[in-house]
């Protein structure tokens, strides 16, 4: 069918077709409103500016809880990913190996990494005014970067690659030197 025989089709009424918005409309209104509907109403009606500015500002703050839920979701990102990261780090083992040592080191790396970066990681969510606040999920980040940076740490600690005992410290142990040597005589028969 071409488009203007569809047209034609639309335009044209049968006799059992009807107008059922408008009887709605009548039927609507034999029943009272429910609760707050009647607020509702009023407080769309006595809104300043015109109908326009308001979809404006509902999509403008849409947009902005989306921005923020958005940025929640990035700032948990980390703790998803702990858990895989901790059990890898449980399933390599103590032994120093090179699965051991790129686990753990992946561990260390790459919070520092997002710490340094996190800045850049929450920049596709700011607003030129700064109506998306970003403090808390920038926090959030930080926090959880840092809770993984000490699961890493930990990690070095229990394959002792972090100097944590006083064996490890003895190469920097100052002697002194012994001037003299004092003896006692040791006496016989008492």
């Amino acid at each position: 069918m071409s488009n203007a025989t569809q047209r034609r089709q639309k335009k044209e009424k049968t006799k059992w077709s009807f107008d059922n918005l408008q009887t709605d409309q009548l039927k609507l209104n034999k029943y009272p409103e429910p609760p707050g509907l009647k607020k509702v109403r009023s407080n769309q009606s006595s809104s300043s500016g015109s109908a326009t500015t308001s979809g404006f500002d509902d999509n403008r703050t849409a947009l902005i809880a989306k921005k923020k839920s958005k940025a929640m979701q990035v700032a948990m990102s980390p703790g998803k990913q702990m858990g895989m990261n901790a059990f890898m780090l449980y399933m390599s083992g103590k032994q120093l190996n090179i699965f051991s040592i790129s686990i753990t080191s992946m561990a260390i790396l790459n919070p520092l990494k997002s710490i340094v970066g996190t800045h850049k990681t929450f920049e596709q969510f700011e607003e030129d005014d700064g109506a998306v606040d970003l403090q808390m999920p920038k926090l959030i980040y930080f926090a959880l970067n840092v809770v993984w940076l000490a699961i890493g740490m930990y990690k070095m600690s229990s394959m002792r690659l972090l100097p944590t005992t006083s064996a490890d410290w003895v190469g920097y142990i100052v002697w002194k030197d012994v001037v003299e040597n004092g003896l006692i005589p040791v006496q016989s028969g008492l």
